[in-house]
């Protein structure tokens, strides 16, 4: 009898342990969640910090742009406030998926690939992508004349992607050099080491104007992308939040003004 006593005792204790190590477990997966977010304070926001006119460092060594002063809007509606961290485009998802921001507003378009990755919101802009090519090229009309090119893309955007995945196969073999900010990208479009590039005319326009590189935007649209708001695998409860606060946005107007203040233009109807 007294050994059956010991025998639950070593039990019912060895239940408590195995318990409280999963609560700590649960403790940890969850530091990205709404309620540690909100517990804290401040959602920590991962943007680009160098794709102007979405986010950017300004003269006031200030984050700024569309997707900042939509972060900050959001956040504003949860309760907390916006501490944005910088980082090139290739390391924000695994920097999200390892739990080092709690969201990503960085113009990360919605894929079916990246749908098994990370969780996303609801849209909150869609960009036309174009080609853009010097302004003497005359041999680049299209995509159709990329084959043999040098193609200049951001390093693991959806642009580059598409280039490799979906365009290569169609329209013949060309060689794609990556870059990790738009900058640099249409810095070497303008010396000559690349023949094209693709990006929306939302973000080029600022940078050609502020750099004077003699570039053009070529043909129509070859495709149109949805991008945002990315949060981790999981994480449904904050993804809700946010959708919340991006319809209300919407609705009272606010996600208008935002708008409008970047680009000029109202926004289309999603």
């Amino acid at each position: 009898m007294k050994k059956s006593k010991v025998l639950l005792a070593l039990a019912v204790t060895s239940a408590l342990l195995l318990g409280a190590c999963g609560n700590n477990s649960t403790k940890v997966t969850d530091k990205n969640s709404l309620k540690a977010i909100q517990d804290k304070g401040e959602m920590t926001v991962g943007i680009m910090g160098t794709y102007a006119p979405y986010n950017f460092m300004n003269k006031e060594n200030e984050y700024d742009g569309f997707d900042v002063d939509i972060a900050k809007e959001l956040s504003k509606r949860l309760g907390v406030e916006a501490n944005f961290v910088a980082q090139d485009f290739s390391g924000l998802i695994p920097g999200l998926q390892k739990g080092k921001f709690d969201i990503l507003v960085s113009q990360v378009t919605i894929t079916d690939d990246r749908k098994k990755q990370i969780d996303f919101t609801e849209p909150y802009i869609t960009n036309d992508v174009k080609v853009i090519v010097k302004e003497d090229n005359t041999t680049i009309q299209s995509v159709e004349d990329f084959k043999g090119k040098k193609i200049a893309v951001g390093l693991g955007t959806n642009d580059e992607a598409f280039l490799r995945n979906d365009l290569m196969p169609k329209v013949g073999d060309f060689k794609i050099n990556t870059y990790d900010d738009v900058i640099t990208t249409l810095k070497d479009l303008d010396a000559g080491r690349a023949d094209a590039t693709i990006n929306n005319v939302y973000a080029l326009k600022p940078i050609i104007k502020e750099n004077g590189f003699k570039v053009k935007v070529v043909g129509s649209p070859i495709k149109s992308d949805k991008a945002a708001v990315a949060a981790k695998k999981g994480n449904t409860e904050l993804v809700d939040a946010l959708n919340k606060a991006l319809a209300d946005m919407k609705q009272d107007g606010t996600y208008k003004k935002i708008f409008v203040k970047w680009f000029d233009e109202e926004p289309m109807a999603e």
